[in-house]
């Protein structure tokens, strides 16, 4: 091997880099109408009415959550299999955090077991505020009985799609929002599209967007029929509430616009690699599959093993041979600060088995059929088969 084969990286042409370059030479590095256009294509692309480009997932997190108006005293929930930012952003709005439990085949939250706990939490005035289910690798969660489960107790309901852009659920593109207030992409390298680091929140709520169109920004506002007093001069503006600085440049956006243009050519390479890996895996290595009414983006090709130690073994056997197989994730409730705020190993048993054994395979555009087959034949000589 020449190189060691990542778990995930970025897929980066010619047209990204003269898209790139062209932005450099123009007005504007930042606050132009390059991120106005990639927002634009965006909402084409999800069939919403709105999107706010950030400058990360977390950023968007957090801008939406305090749109919401979630704040000290609230409680929000989540999935215990995410990145810790999806309870991070809330704990920076002041908010509590709880999980909902997973089932274990796909690594989503359950809807029953969420309508089961929201059931027990009205009984004694604890419903949260705001319940984010996570679109872990791609696949979509089951949103419309998620939010079926959330509307009977007037529960916000947010997408943390960070994964899933270019995935589809019941036949419509992952970040419609059928089902949801908004949906949260992220550009990380790694993930379907990049910006380098960048974010958006895609809504249909008009009163959402304008608040974070202007919490990004400092919570300032340049519009005359918003001001509270009179305008000095054409150079006025207001700040209304304290807001903070999550814009993304121009540079980052017309990265974006470049590669949002392949975008399903993305997809369906990483569909090809994962028909690869479903072709050449040793059976002891059990794939997480989608739902039938859900098209992953496969942004993770993630595979259950028998048992935590040989989860171990695998890993550490692949990476002694140069591939970088990665675990997503450390369950939120494992890491000393959420159990410092009372989150208890046990309480979720779906999500700590699921954790135990998971372990996510490399997939990328450009990642070749006799590379996937490499991956496969040293997971076969890890478990000895």
């Amino acid at each position: 091997m020449d190189k060691p084969i990542p778990y995930g990286r970025q897929t980066i042409d010619d047209s990204d880099i003269e898209a790139v370059r062209r932005a450099l030479g123009q007005d504007f590095l930042t606050q132009g109408p390059t991120v106005g256009a990639f927002e634009s294509e965006i909402e084409k692309f999800t069939t919403v009415s709105h999107v706010a480009a950030v400058s990360s997932a977390t950023a968007a997190l957090h801008l939406t959550y305090r749109g919401l108006g979630l704040d000290v005293g609230d409680s929000l929930w989540t999935s215990p299999i995410t990145f810790v930012s999806t309870a991070n952003a809330a704990r920076l709005c002041g908010a509590s955090v709880d999980l909902v439990d997973i089932d274990v085949s796909t690594g989503n939250m359950c809807p029953q077991k969420l309508e089961d706990k929201l059931g027990r939490c009205a009984k004694n005035n604890t419903l949260p505020k705001v319940v984010v289910p996570v679109h872990l690798g791609g696949a979509s969660c089951d949103m419309e009985a998620i939010r079926h489960a959330c509307n009977q107790y007037e529960v916000d309901v947010v997408e943390d799609a960070s994964h899933a852009l270019g995935g589809l659920y019941q036949g419509k593109p992952v970040g419609s929002c059928e089902f949801s207030d908004a949906a949260i992409f992220s550009f990380h390298p790694v993930k379907m599209i990049t910006t380098g680091e960048g974010g958006c929140v895609a809504t249909n709520g008009k009163e959402l967007a304008e608040a974070i169109y202007k919490l990004r920004s400092h919570g300032i506002t340049k519009t005359d029929d918003e001001f509270l007093s009179e305008a000095d001069g054409g150079w006025y503006y207001e700040q209304h509430q304290l807001g903070f600085n999550y814009r993304i440049t121009d540079v980052q956006a017309s990265l974006g616009l470049s590669q949002i243009k392949r975008l399903w050519t993305f997809v369906e390479a990483r569909k090809q690699i994962a028909d690869w890996y479903h072709q050449f895996l040793p059976t002891e290595a059990i794939p997480i599959r989608p739902t039938a009414e859900t098209r992953s983006s496969y942004h993770l090709f993630m595979v259950t093993l028998p048992t935590a130690d040989i989860r171990r073994r695998v890993y550490d056997y692949l990476h002694e041979h140069g591939i970088r197989v990665q675990v997503h994730y450390i369950p939120v409730h494992y890491h000393p600060y959420y159990e410092g705020l009372g989150l208890t190993r046990g309480d979720f048993p779906e999500a700590e088995e699921f954790y135990s054994r998971i372990l996510s395979l490399p997939i990328f555009p450009g990642l070749k059929e006799d590379e996937v087959k490499l991956v496969c034949d040293t997971i076969k000589e890890a478990l000895g088969s």
